[in-house]
């Protein structure tokens, strides 16, 4: 996030795409129904009418896979209608003219075609974000898991640029993480090219100061591999061995039947986890890790802010914290620089190597959390990055184009799928399908379907189905719903009874290598 989540108190206009945030987020979707309730404009553009378009001014809901001709439509209207930040964009940015002249084919009709929204309604879109500063975008992983996630997140950027919507307060592009925690793993070189504080590992200075550091004669000068290249990888023979924390493959990746093969072929298959799952039956080895609350640590929530966790129980058995038992695994395979007696200690190294968190020392996180970069201690931490200027000097916006998704609906497979999250239940439910109360309220996948669709289809609510892509079928239970747009149908992936990823589509974004789980055609057939 470029911005903290108290900036959305700030904000006279939000603008939330791809995001179930009530859902997913329900501590920022609270605030976001508090600044409009306080009379900030909310735009919610999402194919599904999740909670929060209650609560909106403008809501959009738009072919899936249509994001980008959405948001290039919307800021031709901002150009045309002289709301751009002529100022911010001569003073901060660059690549202008060439993201300007990129706009001339999505001219209102066409923009309304591809996504089949009314044209008043994208003006409306963008007039409201453009004339209500400051503006905030918080995004999610409805844009970012298509095969033009990457390209998605960009076409945000430039919205923002244009309006001027940056480094300020109650503005900016804003994220929201997925999984608790995951932006520390970023933070930390959980990449495949960065080491810790995204410091490239092409960079030969950079290398040789972890090397030196990590008492090794060299590291790897080349960028390692992004998930479903490690598939790929082990599908061919090249990968032997895989090392997994905390992960569930076995329902979360796309194409679950290939997935499932390459976890057999393996010869050596660890799984480093707090309870058994789907993914552990595969493995050679389990090695018993503490869950958060048994151990301590730091977390880095979405907002870029770390945070000091104690340990509140001991751990069960055997259970070790997770440094613990990745540094024994290390010094057994002959790794030196694994000399670590706790977690403070570890976060010490890490205030020595990495620039942005020099100033987020043990001692201070027991009375405070800044956000990053925090170069040193005097300093206050950033709630917004990028108000003087941006990490690369000048913003530059990106010319960026439409594709459709991979697979689009045909005789064949007429309706198209798209996976969402469910506010009872996290992941694939290795924690929340163990609380009795949670599976009171959700204890079973259902497909959500337009009424119209399911007239068509004689189907009832509750009624069983079987869905089929091309790579497979499941079964699941119907509830019948305008929130729904016809043609489309939506599945959790939280079930390993309806384990939805056997059908979804493992395409994926050529830069960011992320799936496209939100577009895979599908035919549905009652059961029974």
């Amino acid at each position: 996030m470029t911005n903290s989540i108290a900036d959305i108190m700030q904000a006279q206009c939000i603008l939330a795409i791809g995001t179930n945030t009530s859902s997913n987020h329900p501590v920022i979707g609270t605030r976001v129904r508090r600044a409009v309730v306080n009379g900030a404009k909310l735009i919610v553009i999402d194919p599904f009418k999740i909670p929060l378009a209650r609560y909106a001014t403008l809501f959009l809901q738009p072919q899936p896979g249509t994001n980008i001709p959405l948001l290039l439509g919307m800021a031709r209207v901002i150009i045309d209608e002289k709301l751009h930040d002529q100022r911010f964009i001569d003073e901060r940015c660059e690549n202008f003219d060439a993201f300007k002249a990129s706009l001339e084919p999505y001219h209102l009709d066409y923009v309304a075609e591809i996504t089949g929204l009314a044209p008043e309604k994208i003006v409306e879109a963008a007039c409201l974000y453009a004339s209500h500063k400051p503006a905030a975008i918080l995004y999610g992983m409805g844009i970012t898991h298509y095969r033009t996630g990457t390209e998605n997140v960009m076409t945000v950027g430039n919205l923002a640029m244009l309006t001027g919507n940056i480094g300020k307060p109650g503005s900016g592009v804003n994220p929201l993480r997925g999984q608790n925690n995951v932006q520390g793993t970023c933070d930390m070189g959980g990449l495949p090219n960065v080491f810790p504080g995204y410091q490239v590992v092409t960079d030969p200075a950079i290398r040789e100061k972890f090397a030196r550091a990590w008492k090794v004669d060299h590291l790897p000068e080349s960028v390692g591999l992004t998930i479903p290249e490690m598939y790929e990888g082990i599908a061919r023979g090249e990968i032997k061995a895989l090392y997994m924390v905390g992960e569930n493959p076995a329902l979360t990746e796309p194409d679950l039947g290939h997935v499932r093969k390459c976890l057999e072929k393996l010869e050596l298959f660890v799984c480093h986890d707090i309870f058994p799952t789907e993914t552990t039956a595969y493995a050679h080895v389990v090695l018993p890790a503490a869950a958060a609350m048994e151990s301590e640590g730091t977390f880095s929530n979405t907002e870029r802010r770390v945070q000091w966790l104690n340990q509140v129980v001991p751990p069960p058995g055997d259970a070790k914290p997770n440094w613990w038992i990745v540094g024994q695994v290390a010094k057994r395979m002959g790794g030196q620089g694994f000399e670590y007696h706790s977690a403070a200690e570890i976060l010490t190294e890490i205030n020595q190597l990495t620039p942005s968190f020099a100033g987020i020392t043990p001692q201070r996180l027991q009375h405070e959390s800044p956000q990053w970069p925090c170069p040193d201690l005097q300093h206050p931490g950033t709630p917004i990055l990028h108000q003087e200027r941006f990490t690369r000097g000048r913003g530059q916006f990106i010319v960026t184009n439409y594709l459709p998704p991979a697979e689009l609906p045909d005789s064949e497979y007429p309706f198209l799928l798209s996976t969402i999250r469910r506010l009872f239940h996290y992941h694939t439910r290795t924690m929340t399908g163990r609380v009795s109360g949670l599976n009171q309220l959700l204890d079973r996948e259902w497909m959500e379907i337009h009424p119209a669709d399911a007239e068509k289809l004689d189907i009832k609510d509750g009624d069983k189905v079987m869905v089929t892509s091309r790579r497979g079928s499941i079964h699941a239970f119907t509830r019948v719903t305008d929130h729904c747009l016809a043609g489309m149908v939506f599945m959790d992936f939280h079930f390993s009874e309806s384990p939805v990823n056997e059908l979804t589509n493992p395409v994926h974004d050529p830069i960011c290598k992320v799936p496209e789980f939100k577009a895979t055609a599908v035919r549905i057939e009652k059961v029974g």
